[in-house]
Protein backbone atom coordinates (compact mmCIF):
# COMPACT_ATOMS: atom_id res chain seq x y z
CA UNK A 1 0.00 0.00 0.00
CA UNK A 2 1.29 3.44 -0.95
CA UNK A 3 2.48 5.66 1.91
CA UNK A 4 0.36 8.64 2.84
CA UNK A 5 1.31 11.69 0.79
CA UNK A 6 2.83 9.72 -2.11
CA UNK A 7 0.35 9.96 -4.97
CA UNK A 8 2.28 8.50 -7.93
CA UNK A 9 0.03 6.09 -9.80
CA UNK A 10 -3.09 7.48 -8.12
CA UNK A 11 -3.18 10.75 -10.09
CA UNK A 12 -2.36 11.89 -13.62
CA UNK A 13 1.24 12.30 -14.68
CA UNK A 14 0.58 16.02 -15.08
CA UNK A 15 -0.72 16.44 -11.53
CA UNK A 16 1.97 14.21 -10.09
CA UNK A 17 4.72 16.26 -11.73
CA UNK A 18 3.25 19.66 -10.91
CA UNK A 19 5.05 21.21 -7.96
CA UNK A 20 3.40 23.52 -5.47
CA UNK A 21 4.26 27.17 -4.97
CA UNK A 22 7.57 27.74 -3.20
CA UNK A 23 6.22 31.15 -2.14
CA UNK A 24 3.51 29.41 -0.12
CA UNK A 25 6.20 27.31 1.57
CA UNK A 26 8.07 30.47 2.52
CA UNK A 27 4.81 31.94 3.81
CA UNK A 28 4.56 28.93 6.14
CA UNK A 29 8.00 29.73 7.56
CA UNK A 30 6.95 33.34 8.15
CA UNK A 31 3.74 32.25 9.83
CA UNK A 32 5.63 29.93 12.18
CA UNK A 33 7.95 32.75 13.29
CA UNK A 34 5.07 35.12 13.88
CA UNK A 35 3.18 32.53 15.89
CA UNK A 36 6.25 32.38 18.10
CA UNK A 37 6.00 36.11 18.72
CA UNK A 38 8.69 37.33 16.29
CA UNK A 39 8.31 40.55 14.33
CA UNK A 40 8.88 39.77 10.63
CA UNK A 41 9.18 42.21 7.74
CA UNK A 42 7.33 40.05 5.20
CA UNK A 43 8.30 41.02 1.65
CA UNK A 44 7.21 37.75 0.06
CA UNK A 45 3.59 37.98 -1.00
CA UNK A 46 2.45 39.62 -4.23
CA UNK A 47 -0.60 40.89 -2.42
CA UNK A 48 -1.85 43.89 -0.46
CA UNK A 49 -2.67 44.33 3.20
CA UNK A 50 -6.08 46.08 3.23
CA UNK A 51 -5.06 48.27 6.17
CA UNK A 52 -2.18 49.62 4.07
CA UNK A 53 -3.81 49.54 0.64
CA UNK A 54 -7.64 49.55 0.75
CA UNK A 55 -9.63 48.98 -2.42
CA UNK A 56 -11.29 52.04 -4.02
CA UNK A 57 -14.28 53.23 -2.00
CA UNK A 58 -16.35 53.30 -5.18
CA UNK A 59 -15.59 49.64 -5.83
CA UNK A 60 -16.56 48.63 -2.30
CA UNK A 61 -19.84 50.51 -2.37
CA UNK A 62 -20.55 49.24 -5.88
CA UNK A 63 -20.19 45.61 -4.79
CA UNK A 64 -22.43 46.18 -1.76
CA UNK A 65 -25.05 47.85 -3.92
CA UNK A 66 -24.93 45.07 -6.53
CA UNK A 67 -25.37 42.40 -3.85
CA UNK A 68 -28.34 44.23 -2.35
CA UNK A 69 -29.91 44.37 -5.81
CA UNK A 70 -29.61 40.61 -6.19
CA UNK A 71 -26.65 40.35 -8.55
CA UNK A 72 -25.78 36.93 -7.14
CA UNK A 73 -26.54 34.45 -9.93
CA UNK A 74 -24.33 33.18 -12.74
CA UNK A 75 -22.85 35.88 -14.99
CA UNK A 76 -22.66 35.28 -18.75
CA UNK A 77 -19.71 32.98 -19.42
CA UNK A 78 -17.84 35.65 -21.41
CA UNK A 79 -18.49 38.33 -18.81
CA UNK A 80 -21.21 40.83 -18.01
CA UNK A 81 -21.97 42.95 -21.09
CA UNK A 82 -21.54 46.10 -19.00
CA UNK A 83 -18.03 45.08 -17.96
CA UNK A 84 -16.90 44.03 -21.43
CA UNK A 85 -18.10 47.39 -22.74
CA UNK A 86 -16.36 49.16 -19.86
CA UNK A 87 -13.05 47.40 -20.57
CA UNK A 88 -13.38 48.40 -24.22
CA UNK A 89 -13.91 52.06 -23.27
CA UNK A 90 -11.22 51.91 -20.57
CA UNK A 91 -8.57 50.68 -23.02
CA UNK A 92 -9.61 53.26 -25.59
CA UNK A 93 -9.39 56.13 -23.09
CA UNK A 94 -6.29 55.13 -21.14
CA UNK A 95 -4.21 53.17 -23.67
CA UNK A 96 -5.52 54.32 -27.03
CA UNK A 97 -6.39 50.71 -27.95
CA UNK A 98 -9.58 50.24 -29.94
CA UNK A 99 -11.01 46.72 -29.75
CA UNK A 100 -14.53 45.40 -30.35
CA UNK A 101 -16.42 43.87 -27.44
CA UNK A 102 -15.98 40.46 -29.12
CA UNK A 103 -12.25 40.73 -28.39
CA UNK A 104 -12.81 40.92 -24.62
CA UNK A 105 -13.23 37.93 -22.31
CA UNK A 106 -13.78 38.39 -18.57
CA UNK A 107 -12.39 35.78 -16.14
CA UNK A 108 -12.05 35.15 -12.43
CA UNK A 109 -8.78 37.07 -12.21
CA UNK A 110 -5.78 37.22 -14.51
CA UNK A 111 -4.68 33.64 -13.74
CA UNK A 112 -7.59 31.94 -15.54
CA UNK A 113 -7.00 34.32 -18.46
CA UNK A 114 -3.37 33.21 -18.61
CA UNK A 115 -4.38 29.57 -18.42
CA UNK A 116 -7.02 30.01 -21.12
CA UNK A 117 -4.40 31.51 -23.42
CA UNK A 118 -2.04 28.60 -22.88
CA UNK A 119 -4.81 26.02 -23.19
CA UNK A 120 -6.38 27.53 -26.32
CA UNK A 121 -3.15 28.16 -28.25
CA UNK A 122 -0.74 25.41 -27.20
CA UNK A 123 -0.76 21.77 -28.31
CA UNK A 124 1.46 19.18 -26.60
CA UNK A 125 5.03 19.72 -27.69
CA UNK A 126 4.55 23.31 -28.88
CA UNK A 127 7.39 25.61 -27.86
CA UNK A 128 6.72 28.46 -25.45
CA UNK A 129 9.44 31.08 -25.01
CA UNK A 130 9.61 33.16 -21.85
CA UNK A 131 12.25 35.02 -19.86
CA UNK A 132 13.50 33.97 -16.45
CA UNK A 133 12.99 35.14 -13.85
CA UNK A 134 9.25 35.34 -14.56
CA UNK A 135 6.09 34.21 -12.87
CA UNK A 136 4.61 30.71 -13.28
CA UNK A 137 5.35 30.08 -16.95
CA UNK A 138 7.09 26.82 -16.11
CA UNK A 139 3.93 25.59 -14.36
CA UNK A 140 1.63 26.58 -17.21
CA UNK A 141 3.94 24.87 -19.71
CA UNK A 142 3.81 21.72 -17.61
CA UNK A 143 0.01 21.74 -17.41
CA UNK A 144 -0.48 22.00 -21.19
CA UNK A 145 2.51 19.78 -22.06
CA UNK A 146 4.34 22.55 -23.86
CA UNK A 147 8.06 22.51 -24.53
CA UNK A 148 9.44 25.33 -22.39
CA UNK A 149 12.23 27.43 -23.82
CA UNK A 150 13.32 29.81 -21.02
CA UNK A 151 15.55 32.77 -21.81
CA UNK A 152 18.10 33.81 -19.20
CA UNK A 153 18.06 37.56 -18.59
CA UNK A 154 20.71 39.80 -17.06
CA UNK A 155 20.76 42.37 -14.24
CA UNK A 156 22.32 44.88 -16.65
CA UNK A 157 19.10 44.74 -18.68
CA UNK A 158 16.91 44.97 -15.59
CA UNK A 159 16.18 41.26 -16.07
CA UNK A 160 14.11 42.20 -19.13
CA UNK A 161 14.54 40.18 -22.34
CA UNK A 162 15.99 41.84 -25.42
CA UNK A 163 15.66 41.21 -29.14
CA UNK A 164 19.10 39.65 -29.15
CA UNK A 165 18.34 37.27 -26.30
CA UNK A 166 15.09 36.09 -27.91
CA UNK A 167 16.07 35.99 -31.59
CA UNK A 168 17.17 32.35 -31.83
CA UNK A 169 14.65 31.00 -29.32
CA UNK A 170 11.49 32.07 -31.14
CA UNK A 171 12.30 30.16 -34.32
CA UNK A 172 9.51 27.63 -34.62
CA UNK A 173 7.92 28.65 -31.33
CA UNK A 174 4.16 28.91 -30.86
CA UNK A 175 4.07 31.60 -28.16
CA UNK A 176 6.27 34.25 -26.58
CA UNK A 177 5.25 35.31 -23.07
CA UNK A 178 6.16 38.78 -21.79
CA UNK A 179 5.17 40.74 -18.69
CA UNK A 180 5.70 44.46 -18.08
CA UNK A 181 6.07 45.78 -15.44
CA UNK A 182 7.63 42.45 -14.59
CA UNK A 183 6.88 40.15 -11.69
CA UNK A 184 9.28 39.48 -9.94
CA UNK A 185 11.73 42.26 -10.83
CA UNK A 186 9.75 45.51 -10.77
CA UNK A 187 11.36 46.54 -14.06
CA UNK A 188 9.67 47.41 -17.36
CA UNK A 189 10.17 47.62 -21.11
CA UNK A 190 11.08 50.83 -22.85
CA UNK A 191 9.37 51.65 -26.14
CA UNK A 192 12.63 50.93 -27.95
CA UNK A 193 13.25 47.53 -26.36
CA UNK A 194 9.67 46.27 -26.76
CA UNK A 195 9.45 47.67 -30.28
CA UNK A 196 12.53 45.68 -31.30
CA UNK A 197 10.97 42.50 -29.92
CA UNK A 198 7.73 43.21 -31.78
CA UNK A 199 9.70 43.61 -35.00
CA UNK A 200 11.23 40.21 -34.34
CA UNK A 201 7.80 38.62 -33.87
CA UNK A 202 6.54 40.20 -37.09
CA UNK A 203 9.61 39.02 -39.00
CA UNK A 204 9.17 35.49 -37.68
CA UNK A 205 5.51 35.42 -38.69
CA UNK A 206 6.32 36.77 -42.15
CA UNK A 207 8.63 33.77 -42.67
CA UNK A 208 5.95 31.22 -41.81
CA UNK A 209 3.98 29.50 -44.54
CA UNK A 210 1.52 27.58 -42.36
CA UNK A 211 -1.49 28.90 -40.44
CA UNK A 212 0.10 28.57 -36.99
CA UNK A 213 1.53 31.98 -36.11
CA UNK A 214 3.80 32.95 -33.27
CA UNK A 215 1.57 34.62 -30.68
CA UNK A 216 2.64 37.12 -28.03
CA UNK A 217 1.01 36.78 -24.62
CA UNK A 218 1.45 40.19 -23.02
CA UNK A 219 0.67 40.26 -19.30
CA UNK A 220 0.19 43.90 -18.32
CA UNK A 221 -1.66 43.46 -15.04
CA UNK A 222 0.69 45.99 -13.36
CA UNK A 223 0.54 48.61 -16.11
CA UNK A 224 -1.09 51.31 -13.97
CA UNK A 225 1.70 51.03 -11.39
CA UNK A 226 4.73 52.71 -12.94
CA UNK A 227 7.02 55.23 -11.29
CA UNK A 228 9.21 58.19 -12.12
CA UNK A 229 10.03 58.53 -15.81
CA UNK A 230 8.78 55.02 -16.62
CA UNK A 231 5.85 54.91 -19.00
CA UNK A 232 3.98 51.71 -19.78
CA UNK A 233 4.25 50.54 -23.38
CA UNK A 234 2.37 47.81 -25.21
CA UNK A 235 2.96 45.88 -28.46
CA UNK A 236 -0.11 47.03 -30.40
CA UNK A 237 0.37 50.73 -29.72
CA UNK A 238 4.01 50.46 -30.81
CA UNK A 239 3.39 48.21 -33.82
CA UNK A 240 -0.26 48.11 -34.97
CA UNK A 241 0.53 45.01 -37.07
CA UNK A 242 0.97 43.11 -33.77
CA UNK A 243 -2.79 43.26 -33.20
CA UNK A 244 -3.43 39.91 -34.91
CA UNK A 245 -0.76 38.16 -32.82
CA UNK A 246 -1.15 39.75 -29.36
CA UNK A 247 -3.17 38.54 -26.37
CA UNK A 248 -3.37 41.05 -23.51
CA UNK A 249 -3.99 39.80 -19.97
CA UNK A 250 -5.08 42.29 -17.33
CA UNK A 251 -7.37 42.81 -14.34
CA UNK A 252 -8.16 44.84 -11.24
CA UNK A 253 -6.15 42.76 -8.78
CA UNK A 254 -2.94 44.80 -8.71
CA UNK A 255 -3.94 48.24 -9.93
CA UNK A 256 -6.75 48.46 -7.38
CA UNK A 257 -5.34 46.30 -4.55
CA UNK A 258 -8.23 43.93 -5.25
CA UNK A 259 -6.57 40.53 -5.45
CA UNK A 260 -9.39 38.70 -3.66
CA UNK A 261 -12.19 40.10 -5.80
CA UNK A 262 -11.14 37.97 -8.79
CA UNK A 263 -11.93 40.16 -11.77
CA UNK A 264 -9.62 39.85 -14.76
CA UNK A 265 -9.84 39.87 -18.54
CA UNK A 266 -8.01 39.15 -21.75
CA UNK A 267 -8.12 41.07 -25.02
CA UNK A 268 -7.14 39.68 -28.39
CA UNK A 269 -8.23 38.67 -31.90
CA UNK A 270 -11.96 37.85 -31.79
CA UNK A 271 -11.65 34.41 -33.41
CA UNK A 272 -9.07 33.32 -30.84
CA UNK A 273 -10.91 34.88 -27.91
CA UNK A 274 -14.06 32.96 -28.86
CA UNK A 275 -12.17 29.68 -28.41
CA UNK A 276 -10.74 30.86 -25.09
CA UNK A 277 -14.28 31.64 -23.96
CA UNK A 278 -15.23 28.04 -24.66
CA UNK A 279 -12.34 26.83 -22.49
CA UNK A 280 -13.25 29.03 -19.54
CA UNK A 281 -16.95 28.33 -20.02
CA UNK A 282 -16.38 24.64 -19.31
CA UNK A 283 -14.00 25.37 -16.43
CA UNK A 284 -16.42 27.89 -14.92
CA UNK A 285 -13.66 30.35 -14.08
CA UNK A 286 -15.98 33.34 -14.04
CA UNK A 287 -15.59 36.53 -12.06
CA UNK A 288 -18.37 37.00 -9.46
CA UNK A 289 -21.35 38.85 -10.89
CA UNK A 290 -21.57 41.61 -8.27
CA UNK A 291 -17.85 42.36 -8.59
CA UNK A 292 -18.22 42.57 -12.37
CA UNK A 293 -21.09 45.05 -12.08
CA UNK A 294 -19.11 47.23 -9.69
CA UNK A 295 -15.91 47.04 -11.75
CA UNK A 296 -17.78 48.19 -14.85
CA UNK A 297 -18.81 51.36 -13.03
CA UNK A 298 -15.33 51.92 -11.60
CA UNK A 299 -13.54 51.66 -14.95
CA UNK A 300 -15.71 54.45 -16.32
CA UNK A 301 -15.05 56.80 -13.41
CA UNK A 302 -11.95 58.61 -14.65
CA UNK A 303 -11.77 61.16 -11.83
CA UNK A 304 -12.08 58.48 -9.12
CA UNK A 305 -9.43 56.31 -10.77
CA UNK A 306 -7.01 59.20 -11.06
CA UNK A 307 -7.50 60.22 -7.43
CA UNK A 308 -7.09 56.66 -6.19
CA UNK A 309 -3.86 56.09 -8.11
CA UNK A 310 -2.41 59.42 -7.06
CA UNK A 311 -2.43 58.04 -3.51
CA UNK A 312 -1.73 54.38 -4.21
CA UNK A 313 1.25 54.92 -6.53
CA UNK A 314 2.89 57.29 -4.08
CA UNK A 315 2.43 54.78 -1.25
CA UNK A 316 3.90 51.90 -3.25
CA UNK A 317 6.77 54.00 -4.54
CA UNK A 318 7.59 55.28 -1.06
CA UNK A 319 8.04 51.71 0.19
CA UNK A 320 10.09 50.62 -2.82
CA UNK A 321 12.27 53.70 -2.54
CA UNK A 322 12.85 53.13 1.19
CA UNK A 323 14.01 49.59 0.49
CA UNK A 324 16.15 50.60 -2.47
CA UNK A 325 17.79 53.49 -0.61
CA UNK A 326 18.41 51.28 2.43
CA UNK A 327 20.09 48.51 0.41
CA UNK A 328 22.20 50.94 -1.61
CA UNK A 329 23.30 52.67 1.62
CA UNK A 330 24.45 49.28 2.90
CA UNK A 331 26.27 48.68 -0.39
CA UNK A 332 28.09 52.01 -0.08
CA UNK A 333 29.14 50.99 3.42
CA UNK A 334 30.78 47.86 2.03
CA UNK A 335 28.03 45.30 2.61
CA UNK A 336 27.24 42.72 -0.12
CA UNK A 337 23.86 44.15 -1.11
CA UNK A 338 22.57 45.65 -4.32
CA UNK A 339 19.27 46.60 -5.96
CA UNK A 340 17.84 47.80 -9.27
CA UNK A 341 15.97 51.10 -9.37
CA UNK A 342 12.25 50.21 -9.17
CA UNK A 343 10.27 51.08 -12.30
CA UNK A 344 6.84 49.56 -11.66
CA UNK A 345 4.64 46.93 -10.00
CA UNK A 346 5.12 46.34 -6.26
CA UNK A 347 8.51 44.64 -6.46
CA UNK A 348 12.18 45.40 -6.00
CA UNK A 349 15.01 43.30 -7.40
CA UNK A 350 17.55 43.01 -4.59
CA UNK A 351 20.78 41.07 -4.25
CA UNK A 352 22.30 39.65 -1.10
CA UNK A 353 25.66 38.45 -2.43
CA UNK A 354 26.37 36.10 0.45
CA UNK A 355 27.24 32.88 -1.39
CA UNK A 356 30.34 31.48 0.31
CA UNK A 357 29.87 33.66 3.38
CA UNK A 358 30.64 32.06 6.74
CA UNK A 359 28.57 32.55 9.90
CA UNK A 360 29.93 32.69 13.47
CA UNK A 361 29.10 29.01 14.01
CA UNK A 362 31.06 27.98 10.94
CA UNK A 363 28.03 27.47 8.68
CA UNK A 364 28.72 28.42 5.06
CA UNK A 365 25.96 29.96 2.95
CA UNK A 366 26.09 27.91 -0.25
CA UNK A 367 22.71 28.46 -1.92
CA UNK A 368 19.98 31.03 -2.40
CA UNK A 369 17.87 28.99 -0.01
CA UNK A 370 20.61 29.27 2.64
CA UNK A 371 20.56 33.04 2.17
CA UNK A 372 16.79 33.19 2.41
CA UNK A 373 16.73 31.23 5.66
CA UNK A 374 19.58 33.28 7.09
CA UNK A 375 17.79 36.56 6.39
CA UNK A 376 14.52 35.26 7.79
CA UNK A 377 15.92 33.68 10.95
CA UNK A 378 18.52 36.34 11.80
CA UNK A 379 17.15 39.61 10.38
CA UNK A 380 13.49 38.55 10.38
CA UNK A 381 13.41 39.66 6.76
CA UNK A 382 11.32 37.44 4.46
CA UNK A 383 12.21 37.50 0.75
CA UNK A 384 11.67 35.23 -2.26
CA UNK A 385 14.79 34.10 -4.18
CA UNK A 386 14.56 34.21 -7.95
CA UNK A 387 14.65 30.39 -7.86
CA UNK A 388 10.88 30.61 -7.35
CA UNK A 389 10.62 32.31 -10.74
CA UNK A 390 12.63 29.89 -12.84
CA UNK A 391 16.17 31.13 -12.19
CA UNK A 392 18.81 28.46 -11.59
CA UNK A 393 21.78 30.63 -10.63
CA UNK A 394 23.00 30.72 -7.04
CA UNK A 395 23.62 34.46 -7.00
CA UNK A 396 21.53 35.93 -4.16
CA UNK A 397 19.01 37.82 -6.30
CA UNK A 398 15.56 38.03 -4.70
CA UNK A 399 12.12 39.57 -5.08
CA UNK A 400 11.03 42.02 -2.40
CA UNK A 401 7.30 42.79 -2.43
CA UNK A 402 5.90 45.84 -0.60
CA UNK A 403 2.11 45.48 -0.79
CA UNK A 404 1.73 43.97 2.66
CA UNK A 405 4.14 46.08 4.74
CA UNK A 406 4.21 49.57 6.18
CA UNK A 407 7.02 52.10 5.90
CA UNK A 408 7.53 51.62 9.63
CA UNK A 409 8.16 47.90 9.21
CA UNK A 410 10.74 48.59 6.51
CA UNK A 411 12.47 51.21 8.65
CA UNK A 412 12.60 48.83 11.62
CA UNK A 413 14.03 46.01 9.51
CA UNK A 414 16.97 47.83 7.92
CA UNK A 415 19.01 48.18 11.16
CA UNK A 416 18.42 44.49 11.89
CA UNK A 417 19.69 43.64 8.41
CA UNK A 418 22.81 45.77 8.88
CA UNK A 419 23.55 44.05 12.19
CA UNK A 420 23.25 40.50 10.86
CA UNK A 421 25.27 41.26 7.74
CA UNK A 422 28.12 42.35 9.99
CA UNK A 423 28.22 38.81 11.37
CA UNK A 424 28.98 37.23 7.98
CA UNK A 425 32.60 36.64 7.04
CA UNK A 426 33.17 37.06 3.29
CA UNK A 427 33.87 34.08 1.07
CA UNK A 428 37.56 33.16 0.98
Amino acid sequence: MTAVGIASGRVSAMADGLTGSSILKIAGDVRALREGGAEVCDLTVGDFKPSEFPIPAMLLSGIEDALRKGETNYPPSSGMPSLRAAVRAFYAEWLGLDYPVESILVAGGARPALYATYRALIDPGDVVVYPVPSWNNDAYCHMVEATPRPIITEPADGFMPTRESIADAIRGARMLVLNSPLNPTGTAFTAESLGEICDLVLEENARRTDDRPLFLLYDQVYWMLTFGATRHVDPVSLRPEMRQYTIFVDGISKAFASTGLRVGWLVGPPDVVAKMANVLGHVGAWAPRAEQVATAKLLGATAELTAYHDVMRKSVQARLTALYDGLIALKHDGFPTDAIVPMGAIYLSARFALIGGRLENGTVLRTNEDIRRFLLERARLAVVPFDAFGSREENGWCRLSVGAVSLGEISAMLPRLREVLQSVKPAR
